[in-house]
């Protein structure tokens, strides 16, 4: 989880026998987006963020053709803690 997610979606999802990690517990939560991906990527994991900047990050790797294991975006206003949780 990127640092901007409420922490009602990892709480939910955990709920539901999700293995989440919130990048506060994995102490990323200070690097920048292309660093974050990256560090998603080494541990096998997507990315969830509410991060429009982070969703740019994605698509410049992904036009360059640099590797990452995926984002998940869901935008804040449009998109519910339940709907995010149930999805």
């Amino acid at each position: 989880m990127d640092h901007n997610v409420p922490r009602a979606i990892t709480v939910g999802l955990r709920l539901r026998g999700v293995d989440v990690i919130i990048s506060l517990e994995d102490g990323t939560s200070e690097l920048d987006d292309s660093e974050l991906l990256d560090r998603a990527g080494e541990l096998g994991r997507v990315l969830f963020t509410h991060d429009d900047d982070l969703l740019a990050e994605a698509t410049k790797k992904q036009r360059s053709g640099i590797p990452f294991a995926g984002v998940v975006y869901a935008h804040p206003l449009r998109v519910s803690i339940g709907i995010c949780i149930d999805d």
